[in-house]
């Protein structure tokens, strides 16, 4: 069994992955926008380039989201983190940095008596990531 995260946007899904595959230095392995299906002609000429599912692979792991349709209200992204574990203080403040440009720091990235780094922001795009940066005599 696998588990994937599944990001819903509101119209930016594109630019989100866009910005997830720089940071990641990732690649996205499939894309389909709205207006690509079958059902195109049921659906606002507006919604076409709304990005219907999109898959990415992120160090062999994989990372999915989409936008909302128009009748689909948009809540925003909450009640869960993408946390990431990663073994290397400088990786981790890179990633840190990189996430939280433009978006929300909600705890600055800093040593915790858990782990060599620890913070957690928001994303330009709202999505919320939790960076957990092991002790090295824990990793």
């Amino acid at each position: 069994m696998n588990m994937h995260p599944y990001l819903t946007f509101d119209g930016h899904c594109e630019a989100a992955f866009q910005f997830y595959e720089k940071v990641f230095d990732a690649k996205i392995c499939d894309l389909h926008r709205f207006g690509d299906t079958p059902d195109a002609g049921q659906i606002a000429a507006q919604f076409h380039n709304r990005i219907m599912h999109v898959t990415m692979e992120v160090n062999g792991q994989v990372l999915m989201g989409s936008d909302t349709m128009p009748d689909q209200p948009y809540g925003g992204m909450q009640g869960f983190s993408l946390s990431l574990s990663i073994n290397d203080v400088a990786h981790a403040e890179r990633l840190f940095k990189d996430l939280s440009d433009g978006g929300t720091v909600k705890m600055a990235l800093q040593p915790t008596f858990w782990a060599a780094r620890f913070g957690m922001l928001n994303d330009r795009f709202g999505t919320p990531w939790m960076i957990n940066c092991e002790h090295p005599a824990l990793a």
